[in-house]
C-alpha cells in the first residue's frame, strides 16, 4: 500500500516537472546588437548610453571595420555633448589607431573643431591652439583638395592670429617689467612670424617704444616710421607721437 502510493506521488512529480515551464535563457548580445543599441540611444540624444554601448562594441574586437566604426561613432558623440576634451582624445586615437582609413579627413576636421571650442583667451595658455592649428594644417598639407578647404584656412587664419596676440602680451609684459631685448626679440618674431596678424600697427608701436627705451634710437625711428607711413588710420598713432614726444 505504501509503496503503491509512493510510486504514484514519483509520478506525479515527474508530469508537474514535464509540464512546467522551461527558464529562458536569453542569447548573449553581440557586437552587433550593442552597435545598434549605440545608434538608437544616439538617435534620442542619449549620448552618454551610446558611448557606453559603442563602447562595448570597440572591446569586443567584433571586427576590425566594426570597431573601428565604434571608435568613430563614439568621438562623434562626444563632440555633440560637447565634451570636447574627450572627443579630441577620442578622435586622436583614431587617427593612431587607424592612419590611413577614408575618414581622416573628416576625423582631422573634426579634431581641429574639438580643440578649437578649448581655445583660451591669447592671455591664457595656448595648448589647444597649437593643437588645432596642427590639426587644420595636417589636413590641408595631406588634403589639398578636400571639400571644407577654404574654411578650414578661415580656421587656420584665426588661430594664427590668436597666437600672434599671445606673443604680444608677452612682449608687453617684458616690455612692462624693463626687459626691452626680451620684448623686442618678441616683437621682431611676431612679425616674421605671422605676417598676416591683423594688428601689426599695435606690434611697431610697441616695437619702437621697446626700441627707444633700450637706447636704440634709430631702431625705433624704422618702427615708429612704419606705423605712420603703413598704417595711416591707426589708432596708435596719436599714442606713439606723444611717446616719442616724451621720450625722445
Amino acid at each position: 500500500m505504501h509503496k503503491t502510493l509512493a510510486c504514484c506521488l514519483l509520478l506525479a512529480l515527474c508530469l508537474l516537472a514535464a509540464c512546467a515551464p522551461s527558464t529562458v535563457v536569453p542569447p548573449a548580445k553581440n557586437a552587433g546588437v550593442y552597435f545598434q543599441e549605440g545608434e538608437e540611444f544616439f538617435e534620442k540624444g542619449l549620448y552618454r548610453d551610446a558611448i557606453a554601448s559603442w563602447e562595448k562594441v570597440r572591446d569586443s574586437y567584433y571586427s576590425p571595420e566594426l570597431n573601428s566604426l565604434a571608435e568613430l561613432k563614439i568621438a562623434e558623440a562626444h563632440f555633440l555633448a560637447e565634451e570636447y576634451i574627450e572627443a579630441s582624445v577620442a578622435y586622436e586615437a583614431f587617427l593612431q589607431n587607424h592612419p590611413d582609413n577614408s575618414r581622416v579627413p573628416d576625423v582631422l576636421y573634426q579634431l581641429g573643431l574639438s580643440y578649437t571650442h578649448q581655445l583660451l583667451s591669447s592671455d591664457q595658455d595656448q595648448s589647444a591652439t597649437v593643437y588645432a592649428l596642427n590639426a587644420f594644417r595636417t589636413l590641408k598639407e595631406r588634403f589639398p583638395d578636400d571639400r571644407r578647404s577654404e574654411e578650414t584656412q578661415i580656421y587656420i587664419d584665426r588661430i594664427l592670429n590668436l597666437l600672434a596676440a599671445s606673443e604680444l602680451n608677452i612682449g608687453k609684459f617684458y616690455l612692462r617689467t624693463k626687459y626691452f631685448s626680451a620684448a623686442i626679440n618678441r616683437f621682431e618674431g611676431l612679425l616674421r612670424k605671422y605676417p598676416n596678424y591683423y594688428e601689426r600697427d599695435k606690434v611697431y608701436y610697441y616695437l619702437g617704444q621697446a626700441y627707444l627705451l633700450s637706447g636704440e634710437k634709430e631702431k625705433a625711428v624704422v618702427a615708429f616710421n612704419t606705423l605712420f607711413d603703413d598704417y595711416i588710420g591707426s589708432e596708435f598713432i596719436l599714442d606713439a607721437q606723444r611717446f616719442i614726444e616724451k621720450n625722445y
